[in-house]
């Protein structure tokens, strides 16, 4: 395939995928849909066919690590009511793609990994995509990151059993943790705002992740 046909079959694809799989769900915040056009899909997922990328559903990336399918991506996104500039921890950098669509909100992205080969590869493609202003770390996410706190947001893409406090005590005062909580295969996502120190919870969806895996998670 020539580049400017591939170029085309990405934009059709792209657009198929949000209007066929997110907005038709419901998601409707435009910002959002713009970003999930944007950002291509297709190069966080080098193993993948140029078609099976773009399809409903997560997909490995390695490692026992997936990346999560776009209508998660979109649905987790629109959750967290970015209008810029925020300050957003990501823990589990994974693939890189979400970390794109935050960056592509014009978040501040601070994000984690724990699996230091992976990020190495999700940086490369981030800073090829001119992605430059994300901060990285590796390490175990369900610590945080102290040293940079507090976040507006932190968002988590992999399941808890419960709610590590380390990552509830570095939100902003008003702040939201948006995280999957529940049993090893599948769980609620949970938006967790922070009021003083109380957690005011709310139940969003059922969703399944990979473990989160740390001091404050699952044991490795």
């Amino acid at each position: 395939m020539r580049e400017r046909e591939r170029e085309e079959r990405v934009r059709q694809l792209a657009d198929r995928m949000v209007r066929g799989q997110i907005r038709s769900r419901g998601v409707r915040d435009e910002r959002v849909l713009a970003a999930l056009r944007s950002v291509p899909r297709h190069r966080f997922v080098p193993e993948a066919a140029l078609e099976d990328a773009y399809a409903d559903g997560p997909l490995p990336i390695g490692r026992g690590q997936t990346i999560s399918q776009p209508y998660m991506v979109a649905l987790m996104t629109e959750l967290l009511r970015l209008r810029g500039g925020e300050s957003v921890l990501e823990i589990g950098t994974g693939s890189g793609y979400q970390t794109a669509v935050l960056a592509e909100l014009g978040a501040q992205v601070f994000t984690i990994e724990r699996l230091g080969d992976l990020q190495d590869r999700a940086r490369a493609v981030l800073e090829s995509l001119g992605y430059l202003d994300v901060r990285y770390r590796v390490g175990d996410g369900t610590l945080g990151w102290p040293e940079e706190a507090p976040f507006d947001r932190i968002l988590v893409t992999a399941g808890a059993r419960e709610v590590p406090g380390s990552l509830f005590r570095q939100l902003e005062a008003g702040g939201m943790l948006l995280i999957p909580v529940g049993p090893s295969g599948y769980q609620d996502l949970l938006e967790v705002r922070r009021d003083g120190d109380r957690e005011i919870r709310t139940s969003h969806c059922r969703c399944a992740f990979v473990r989160l895996i740390g001091q404050e998670g699952w044991p490795d």
